[in-house]
């Protein structure tokens, strides 16, 4: 059953990766990819992203929100659309939920050992590279659709997208206010949208 798959894919993601939303971007890409490819194809799960990024709310929930909405409602009813939701998104945050109650019962016997210091530790560089990893990959599927060949430099395009992206990097480190930052992503996409980049 679909509803159950959804829900075991999030849970098994949420039970088995450390450090938020962006540490699981890599794991929800391969399993999307994997189990519903033919659904959700590379591009519309890059635009999940992007909605994700710019909604209120925690960026793995939003993203199994996403996924489950569009995998559930393949049938075109809103309630199993919903259903979808609710499936992807409750599998996605029971791991966490039952992990913080344990740690908060045990937390005052374990605070100041060295081992779970060490494994504090340990685990930052871990992900730093599943962040890097969803990073790169997100930027090679907008960059590079058809592959990396010399080719994605002769289209109009890549060009829009790579100063799309430069500008958003200057906003960036200017500080400029996030909102400012989202409503000018969404009328330079329209307009290229509309341009039909």
């Amino acid at each position: 059953m679909i509803y159950l798959e959804l829900f075991w894919t999030f849970l098994t993601i949420g039970a088995l990766t450390f450090g938020g939303g962006y540490a699981m971007l890599p794991l929800i890409q391969e399993q999307v990819a994997l189990r519903w490819g033919d659904l959700i194809p590379e591009e519309m799960l890059i635009n999940f992203v992007a909605v994700s990024e710019s909604t209120p709310g925690p960026f793995a929930i939003n993203m199994a929100t996403y996924v489950g909405s569009a995998v559930g409602g393949q049938s075109g009813s809103v309630w199993l659309s919903v259903f979808g939701s609710f499936c992807a998104t409750m599998g996605v945050v029971l791991p966490s939920f039952v992990i913080i109650l344990i740690v908060a019962k045990c937390y005052d016997k374990f605070k100041n050992s060295s081992i779970v210091k060490g494994c504090m530790t340990g685990l930052k560089p871990a992900v730093v590279g599943l962040i890097g990893n969803a990073v790169l990959g997100v930027l090679i599927t907008v960059f590079f659709p058809a592959g990396l060949s010399l080719s994605v430099f002769a289209s109009v395009s890549f060009y829009i997208y790579a100063g799309i992206f430069a500008v958003m990097l200057v906003l960036a480190f200017k500080k400029v206010h996030p909102i400012v930052i989202i409503c000018l992503s969404a009328a330079i996409g329209i307009a290229v949208g509309y341009l039909g980049f």
